[in-house]
């Protein structure tokens, strides 16, 4: 099976796990923030990845190495496996909420939120056209070389600056004020993934240790 035949196979899956996880916990399926929502990720994951994949396809090969079996460190396993948790209940609270009537987000900060999705989905894919060798899983391979500009240049990790925008997107697209206390559990396992990261690459990248004194912060500008 080609790469984009997986990966559109992937995709579809997805969007239907997405549902299940979204409107089973509903009760119904007229709920337009979840229906707007998986639109969002369909456009956005969808066809930057298709693109890529004509002019890239190794660049997309390395993004569907992911899960906790594709890790190696032990602490990425942990981590993968309770950022999976943390997703799926950032879509099933949202869910009951929108169900049983916990909270009531108004429509336009619904609109934003599903803006802030398709900003983190986005930036993802730029930090992958920057940074071809950026992976699912923790890795180094052979002849990787340090990217430091760009949006490299802002942060370390731009490409989880960018899952954290998609975190507070998802729980305004789907209108539950409740589900943002999800979000520093998830902040939490990023900050967790980042650290073990980093000694990775110290170790094993070359002049990453200089590029740590020139972009000092690992995720947020100005804050870590």
């Amino acid at each position: 099976m080609n790469l984009l035949l997986r990966m559109v196979m992937s995709s579809v899956l997805g969007i239907i796990a997405f549902a299940i996880l979204l409107f089973v916990p509903a009760g119904t399926v007229n709920y337009w923030q979840g229906w707007a929502l998986l639109a969002v990720f369909a456009v956005m994951s969808l066809a930057p990845t298709m693109f890529l994949n004509r002019i890239d396809p190794a660049a997309i090969e390395r993004r569907t190495h992911a899960g906790v079996k594709a890790e190696t460190r032990p602490v990425q396993k942990v981590v993968i496996a309770g950022t999976f948790v943390i997703f799926a209940a950032m879509l099933v609270v949202p869910a009951l909420d929108y169900r049983f009537g916990w909270s009531h987000v108004p429509a336009w900060l619904s609109i934003v939120g599903d803006v802030m999705v398709a900003a983190g989905l986005g930036l993802a894919m730029v930090v992958v056209f920057q940074n071809r060798y950026a992976s699912a899983n923790i890795t180094i391979e052979e002849g990787q070389p340090l990217v430091s500009t760009g949006l490299y240049g802002i942060v370390r990790h731009p490409m989880y600056f960018g899952n954290l925008i998609l975190m507070i997107g998802i729980v305004l697209a789907l209108g539950s004020y409740w589900s943002l206390l999800l979000v520093p559990i998830g902040l939490l396992l990023m900050a967790a993934r980042i650290l073990d990261e980093e000694k990775l690459l110290r170790a094993e990248l070359d002049g990453y240790e200089q590029y740590t004194q020139k972009v000092r912060y690992r995720l947020v500008p100005l804050i870590w």
